[in-house]
């Protein structure tokens, strides 16, 4: 892994404002974006990929398409919320891409209906798992500094919202695809009263440009596949029916390529590409400190209110729009 250091905004150097972060997160006693709103009821859908799994069940499905070709299916319904278990088992997963000498190309997936993997679930903050050892450093951090750096081509296919860390797991993909009709992106921390944590602010301006990674990460809006696109944050939108074809023609093409030339031409674009990792480091302690901030203190009763007279999933559906009407409520 990259060793690079980065300080931060007070001399400090990334791994003691790493550590300073986590304190602040767990003292914070943070709650879900939509704070105080009652357990959420489930979709009623005809369709068993958002009932809730069984106790025990995994998060994940890892379908072997051959040695050389796996798919990676994400299943938390009915959001797809990134939650400590969800951040554990992608890292595992990412550990043993890394190990294993056939694997080439990875695609990332979702089995819930209008979500590919949404934004952290704040009501579980502090229980994010952290790495042993000194410093401490965030699972999830590791994981996207990991996966970017793979020796397998990653590709993300997107159908439904991907915001939040959702949204920073896929820019740590190598290609990301998504539906037209369906997928939407965006990074709602702002307009909740904190900041991005998972590497968007440090990935989106290297492949948007700097004032149209300001749009996003300050808006908070959803944006939809053609607007990403457009906006650089995924490299293809296709119509939703021609969206899995093409991701597993392209897969399929990859996975028979060297695997050698695969990883080294991918090492070659990350060295002109990737953020140095101490970036992405004080990105997720500053995100932790900001959990206490009075502005978001203030707002996840406005939140709250929106749950209440929306309801969750209605909430959860819309969440860009939404966020720029809670500023309004008394």
């Amino acid at each position: 892994m990259n060793k690079q250091a980065s300080n931060t905004p007070g001399g400090a150097p990334s791994h003691e404002w790493t550590r300073r972060g986590f304190v602040a997160m767990a003292a914070a006693g943070v709650t879900s974006i939509a704070a105080s709103v009652p357990a959420v009821a489930q979709p009623q859908t005809g369709s068993t990929a958002n009932a809730a799994p069984e106790p025990g069940a995994s998060l994940l499905q890892v379908t072997k398409h051959t040695p050389q070709l796996w798919r990676i299916t994400v299943r938390n319904p009915p959001f797809n919320l990134v939650v400590p278990e969800l951040v554990s088992a992608l890292h595992a997963l990412v550990l043993e891409l890394e190990r294993d000498p056939s694997v080439r190309v990875v695609v990332f997936d979702s089995m819930v209906e209008g979500y590919f993997i949404n934004h952290f679930d704040l009501a579980k903050a502090k229980d994010f798992p952290v790495l042993p050892g000194t410093p401490a450093m965030s699972t999830w951090t590791d994981l996207v500094l990991r996966l970017s750096k793979l020796p397998v081509v990653s590709i993300a296919s997107v159908r439904g919202r991907t915001r939040g860390g959702g949204n920073e797991f896929a820019l740590a993909c190598d290609l990301r695809y998504a539906s037209i009709e369906k997928a939407f992106f965006g990074q709602p921390e702002v307009g909740t009263g904190i900041l991005p944590g998972g590497g968007g602010t440090e990935r989106l301006p290297r492949l948007a440009g700097r004032d149209r990674a300001l749009e996003v990460i300050l808006s908070s809006q959803d944006y939809g596949g053609a607007d990403a696109e457009r906006l650089g944050m995924v490299t293809r939108a296709l119509p939703d029916a021609e969206l899995d074809a093409f991701v597993d023609a392209l897969s399929q093409r990859l996975a028979s390529f060297d695997k050698q030339a695969l990883a080294g031409a991918k090492a070659q674009v990350n060295r002109a590409t990737l953020p140095p990792d101490g970036d992405l480091h004080a990105a997720y302690a500053e995100y932790s400190q900001s959990l206490a901030w009075p502005g978001f203190q203030a707002q996840r009763p406005r939140m709250g209110q929106l749950a209440a007279q929306h309801g969750p999933a209605e909430l959860e559906r819309r969440l860009g729009h939404y966020i720029g009407q809670s500023k309004q409520l008394k």
